[in-house]
């Protein structure tokens, strides 16, 4: 089913078009309606659908309107016009925004069903196009040369000297300039449900369960956005795509938000055409490309915070841990597991992390200062973890060691592992509290920002990031979380709250009070008030004062 959103005015007009067409027979589903541009706005960037049906004229942003604001947001979005006979030569110029398709003014219910017919199957054109299986399949085979995907690989994956990077780049033709580096790692989504893999005739790309071919579709979407933007490169690294960006004389924040804006657009994409998700983890911003295997340690790391935030989506580093005083990367897989687990994990595979580690220990022969040392490392691990976090290690630590050299005071081994379990887990709670402590005081700066600040009619959600210096992608989501509700949604809630009062205590004048409380649009501000209370501002100020 192809989602669908109507935008029309008039509501027996609207009423009508839902009521007549048997949209599921058509491959269709009516996921929302709007009587006005600005509401249509609003479920668009919500529901994402893959079809606008939208009157020409609306109140408060009409249809070319809506039409330049869905190119700008989701332009993979297909648009239908209606137009009346008087309108269509002014629509007609509208050609820059790629309107798909135009109906006339009286028309029939037939005539919108074949239009969506065209315009359905022009979407899975799009789709067969991307996901043809045998296509993918054969450009898969001679794909780009092997040597210079290992180099790229190699770039993330261990230290290379300056020169002998510089030495490869020449030879591969590979373009390593700029004054700013990120990698990003864009890693699929495991789907859950009934496989379909092994059928004889798969009927899509997720049907097949071929991972490879699943990500070298994914590699396809992001080469084509990576050349569409002249930024950033894409390549196939063990299971996941990665994304080196590179940018030359802007600062480092201009770096991160084109590539955030990339990622985006990316993880959009796959989601649209491929119908699978993906979850984008992206690193810190480095100096040189000698710089990026430590940056890539970073991306895998805010790739693992979706056991929190959740999939398909994208993850910067930066929101998600406190970068200001950065711990060295471990280059010991074990190390890497263990913090890994201490922040994300649970009780129980943190007590499969340190058996396994233990494990390690029991069938082989080892003195007692290899022992003495490997102690020292897991506690010197857990040590650092917690000044990270800002615990107390008293706390921590508890009584049963006051210092390193307290070691000796285990009885065996197995005392020693289980008091590493513990203080592993008092660390893990703490850090969970501390997480979830620092979402509620974002959420409530931002709700103090939005309260002091929402008179202002440009106010937006990138204003409050700004103010908050965090990433739009990363505010929503927390946002959401913990108010359920969205940051239009508040805003609106806190602007009428703020009408309601003024209407009551004072003598001003509907537009007035729009105009004090943020709304740029009289006639806006009526219609929000009338949805949300079922009555008009002055029926709710007479109402309020008795009549």
């Amino acid at each position: 089913m192809y989602k669908l959103i109507l935008a029309e005015d008039e509501e027996d007009v609207r009423e009508g078009i839902i009521g007549q067409i048997d949209w599921e027979r058509y491959g269709f589903e009516v996921v929302d309606h709007a009587e006005n541009g600005k509401e249509a706005a609003e479920l668009i960037d919500r529901l994402l659908p893959d079809v606008v049906v939208t009157d020409i004229q609306m109140p408060f942003m009409n249809g070319l309107q809506l039409a330049e604001y869905i190119r700008s947001r989701h332009p993979g979005t297909k648009i239908i016009i209606l137009t009346g006979y008087d309108e269509f030569e002014y629509a007609q110029r509208a050609i820059k925004l790629q309107i798909d398709e135009y109906i006339l003014k009286p028309f029939s219910s037939q005539e919108l069903i074949d239009v969506l017919l065209k315009v359905k199957g022009a979407i899975e054109a799009e789709i067969a196009e991307k996901e043809n299986i045998h296509v993918l399949s054969e450009h898969y085979r001679k794909s780009l040369p092997v040597l210079r995907e290992q180099f790229l690989s190699s770039l993330v994956s261990r230290r290379l000297r300056p020169d002998e990077i510089a030495a490869k780049s020449r030879e591969y033709g590979i373009s390593l300039s700029g004054d700013w580096f990120q990698p990003s790692v864009i890693s699929l989504d495991y789907i859950r449900g009934p496989a379909a893999a092994g059928t004889e005739h798969p009927v899509s790309l997720r049907d097949t369960g071929d991972r490879n071919l699943q990500l070298f579709a994914v590699l396809n979407i992001a080469e084509e956005i990576c050349m569409k933007h002249g930024f950033g490169r894409v390549f196939i690294h063990r299971d996941d795509l990665v994304m080196l960006s590179s940018l030359a004389g802007k600062d480092e924040s201009e770096m991160t938000g084109r590539t955030l804006e990339v990622l985006e657009e990316i993880r959009q994409n796959v989601q649209r055409f491929l119908k699978l998700t993906v979850t984008i983890g992206a690193g810190t911003v480095c100096r040189t490309p000698a710089m990026l295997f430590h940056s890539f340690a970073d991306a895998l790391q805010a790739l693992d915070y979706r056991l929190i935030l959740g999939n398909n989506r994208v993850i910067w580093i930066e929101d998600v841990e406190s970068r200001t005083s950065r711990l060295p990367v471990y280059d010991e897989l074990n190390e890497q597991s263990l913090i890994r687990t201490v922040k994300l994990g649970t009780v129980q595979e943190l007590t499969d992390i340190i058996n396994e580690l233990f494990g390690t220990l029991d069938g082989s022969q080892v003195t007692a200062n290899e022992y003495r040392i490997f102690l020292l490392e897991i506690i010197t691990s857990i040590l650092r973890m917690a000044k990270e976090s800002g615990s107390e290690t008293n706390e921590l630590f508890g009584s049963g060691i006051t210092s390193l050299t307290d070691m000796n005071k285990f009885n065996n081994m197995e005392d020693a592992k289980q008091w590493i379990i513990g203080v592993c887990t008092r660390l893990m709670n703490h850090i969970a509290l501390e997480r979830q402590s620092s979402y509620k005081q974002l959420v409530e700066q931002a709700k103090d920002f939005i309260k002091s600040h929402y008179h202002e009619s440009d106010i937006s959600i990138g204003k409050v990031c700004e103010h908050l210096h965090i990433s739009t992608g990363y505010f929503s989501s927390i946002f959401k979380k913990e108010t359920k509700m969205t940051f239009v949604s508040y805003l609106l809630q806190i602007r009428l709250e703020a009408a309601k009062e003024l209407l009551r205590t004072t003598e001003l004048k509907a537009f007035e009070i729009a105009d004090k409380i943020g709304f740029a649009d009289p006639n806006y501000f009526s219609f929000c008030f009338r949805k949300k209370y079922g009555q008009s501002p002055k029926e709710y100020k007479n109402g309020a004062r008795g009549g």
